[in-house]
């Protein structure tokens, strides 16, 4: 196991690398000039000549990429363009916030997905799994952006029971109350669809099973059917949820770009975005670096997850 872990590791160096080389000329190859950005309409020749020399831009590419790695593999990120703060610490600022909205929107979409799935499964052809599969197809079929519009418009314009936007400082004052009112919409809108698709995966994993012959005899033998269902069915069913889970979660994370722009949670995904307007290079580089780190190391203890929970699983 020890030397799995070390293996896998090791490959997140070739991976990272090749993130940030296509995002590095994606960025510098696409149009706009963060020179005139910077310094507005009215500067002159001279003055987007020097700021373009100051910040490297003049280089060819391969020497700005050299030096932007360079500096990442001893910590710096470098200095963001617009802010002029370093990324780093703004990346790390602003990535609590993600990580509280990704988590929240991972354990509702996990913990409502298998409980769908487990009841639609045992119910099989009853109101509540033909109700599921309706709800699972509209869920899985509505954008992102589009299901938060409608949640800001109803809760929040009409109901006025939540807040429309924004977020409570972790970081400041506040109270947690404060914190799970404005969490609630865009934590729900993130979780819709994945929801629905851990609904459907419980749903006919746990089908399966449950015909399977050691499920009848452990239902001959008068065990309760609660603990024939989550000991015995749910148990074997995890291993290929808890496979979507880990993929959902590196959906999450790609997917708080655009809620958190509909909400205007001040995250990562915010973040990248107005450093994208701003052709604000470091600072989209770093955005993207730590969520594709992010995501591998999510991968990683999905694996290993399955060694705990079918010990036949062998990674040698």
């Amino acid at each position: 196991m020890r030397r799995y872990v070390a293996r896998r590791l090791l490959l997140l160096v070739p991976v990272l690398v090749g993130v940030s080389i296509v995002v590095f000329m994606v960025l510098h190859l696409s149009p706009g000039d963060p020179a005139e950005i910077m310094l507005g309409s009215q500067a002159t020749q001279e003055d987007l000549a020097r700021l373009r020399s100051e910040l490297g831009l003049t280089e060819p590419l391969h020497i700005q990429y050299l030096r932007w790695v360079s500096h990442v593999a001893r910590g710096d990120l470098g200095r963001s363009l617009w802010m002029r703060r370093p990324v780093l610490d703004e990346v790390l600022h602003r990535y609590k916030a993600t990580l509280v909205l990704t988590a929240s929107a991972l354990f509702l979409s996990t913990l409502g997905g298998i409980v769908l799935g487990v009841l639609s499964a045992v119910r099989r052809d009853s109101l509540l799994d033909r109700l599921s599969a309706v709800t699972s197809l509209f869920g899985a079929s509505m954008p992102v952006f589009w299901l938060g519009i409608v949640l800001m418009v109803v809760f929040s314009l009409w109901l006025r029971w939540l807040p429309a936007s924004g977020m409570w400082a972790p970081y400041g004052g506040g109270d947690l109350a404060d914190l799970a009112a404005h969490l609630v919409l865009p934590a729900v809108t993130l979780a819709a669809a994945s929801l629905t698709i851990i609904a459907r995966l419980t749903r006919s994993t746990m089908l399966d099973i449950l015909s399977q012959d050691y499920i009848r005899t452990a239902r001959a033998k008068g065990l309760v059917e609660g603990r024939v269902v989550f000991r015995h069915g749910l148990k074997n069913a995890l291993i290929p949820i808890i496979t979507v889970v880990g993929v959902q979660a590196g959906y999450l994370l790609g997917g708080a770009v655009l809620t958190e722009t509909v909400f205007a949670w001040p995250g990562v995904g915010l973040l990248m975005v107005q450093g994208i307007l701003a052709r604000d290079f470091p600072l989209v580089q770093g955005c993207v670096l730590v969520i594709a780190l992010t995501f591998v190391l999510i991968n990683l203890a999905v694996d290993l997850l399955y060694a705990y929970l079918d010990p036949r699983i062998q990674y040698e």
